[in-house]
Parts: structure tokens; C-alpha cells; sequence
């Protein structure tokens, strides 16, 4: 077996996060897939699946966590439903297999019945989305699209926020990334939140620069303006690239 690690990639078409968790189920690994699974749930995603075919947890110790992510996913709004796949005749496959344990993660011998599983019960959200180039133009574009899906949704509130929060996150994309972006700009939580999202062609994660060496006249604020103006942001690897996310309350 190889050495253990934890990834996420999320799918920005279905809008589903894959969790893979490979090794020995140990404190460290916990710690690890702790920290990431409750990244990918501030994401707020359509759905989560647990890749657990390489994860050796003799006793099912690992179970609770599992267990604890799919409650709070059924309380967040919209749902957030979950599934795993891992091998049949496991400890941790008894165990997920109960009665109680089964409705909260279901479980799917393959990746692909699980993904199924997840796009087809995942919930239907109000959502847009806006192909641009890396050019100049585009945070224009996305600044209109944005205010347009505020004011048809009932949340003109949030406008300004959201116009710059959606104009520094494609702005960045444009300069770091310099390929085709996607925006996406959803409805959430019976209209009381606002998910921004921009999709971009690069691996390469953001990060806020904690120090600048002359912070009158070198860039980097971005970050910092979006970190302010939100309730939440992230970002998190697609199969192609990232998607950098924000989260705006009314």
C-alpha cells in the first residue's frame, strides 16, 4: 500500500467534490482528512464522495467521521448529500451498512455508480454561468452578470460586495492564469446566500501574500479585499485547473 494521503477535486460542472483517502487510518491521516473534508463542506457543494477503496481501517475506526460529515451536510441548505465507495466485506463496509448508517452514506462498489448516485439526487440550485477569455474585459462582464443575477434574485443588497468580490477574483485569474475562465454564481440557502465562483485553467492554488516588501506600489491585494468583503472563501483543484470560491451573506 502506498504512503497515505488525502485529495479533493471537485467536478465544476456537477459542482461534486471527490475526497480519495488512501492509506493506514492513523492519528495523522485523521487530522489531515479532517481538516480537508471540512474545506470541501464550506464549499457547499452539490455533493461528496468519499473515495475510500485504499483506505485500510481495520475496526471501522474512521467511521464516525464519515458518519458526522453526512449530518452536517443534511443540515446545511441546500442539502448536501454523501457517498462512499469502498470494497464489500470490510469493517468499515459492515459498518456504513446498517440501517441508520446507510441512509446517511450510502455505499457504491465503484466510483462511477457513486458519482451517478450523487448527480442524479443532487439538489436543483438557481445558478448562471459565464464563459470569458482572459482579457481585460472580463471582470466587466462578470461585474454585470453578477449584478443582473442579484436583482433578478431578490438580493440587490449584496451587490456591491459582490460586484468586487467577482471583479478581483477574475482579475486574477486573467493575470495568473491566462486562460479561458468560467464564472459561476449561484442562489443558496432560500436566497439568504450568494456563491461566487471562478474557474480557471490553472493548478496553481491562491494564496494571500501575509508579507510585502513595498506595499505602496506592489500588487497583491486582491486576496486581502476578497477575504474582507466575504463570509467565507476557498479554493480547491478541479481536473483541470482550481475554482476559487466566495460566499456572501444577506
Amino acid at each position: 500500500m502506498s504512503g497515505p494521503s488525502v485529495t479533493a477535486v471537485v467536478d465544476d460542472e456537477t459542482w461534486i467534490v471527490e475526497l480519495t483517502v488512501r492509506g493506514v487510518w492513523e492519528r495523522a491521516l485523521w487530522l489531515t482528512t479532517f481538516g480537508l473534508l471540512n474545506k470541501c463542506l464550506s464549499h457547499h457543494p452539490a455533493g461528496l464522495l468519499l473515495d475510500l477503496r485504499d483506505l485500510h481501517d481495520p475496526g471501522a475506526i474512521s467511521a464516525p467521521l464519515w458518519l458526522t460529515a453526512a449530518v452536517h451536510g443534511e443540515r446545511m441548505e441546500p442539502v448536501v448529500q454523501v457517498a462512499a465507495c469502498l470494497p464489500d466485506r470490510t469493517d468499515l463496509s459492515a459498518r456504513l451498512g446498517t440501517v441508520v448508517a446507510a441512509r446517511l452514506v450510502p455505499t457504491f462498489p465503484t466510483v462511477r455508480l457513486a458519482r451517478s448516485y450523487l448527480s442524479v439526487s443532487r439538489p436543483r440550485t438557481e445558478r448562471v454561468r459565464l464563459h470569458l477569455p482572459a482579457d481585460e474585459a472580463a471582470a466587466a462582464r462578470a461585474r454585470h452578470m453578477v449584478t443582473a443575477a442579484c436583482e433578478e434574485w431578490g438580493m440587490a443588497p449584496l451587490v456591491t460586495r459582490a460586484r468586487l468580490v467577482v471583479s478581483e477574483l477574475v482579475v486574477n485569474a486573467a493575470e495568473h492564469a491566462g486562460t479561458p475562465i468560467d464564472v459561476l454564481i449561484s442562489r443558496r440557502d432560500a436566497g439568504r446566500l450568494l456563491h461566487l465562483a471562478v474557474v480557471d485553467g490553472s493548478p496553481a492554488l491562491p494564496s494571500i501574500r501575509l508579507e510585502m516588501e513595498n506595499p505602496l506600489t506592489e500588487r497583491g491585494y486582491g486576496l486581502r479585499i476578497v477575504d474582507a468583503a466575504v463570509n467565507g472563501w476557498g479554493a480547491l483543484p478541479t481536473r483541470t485547473g482550481k475554482i476559487v470560491w466566495a460566499l456572501l451573506k444577506s
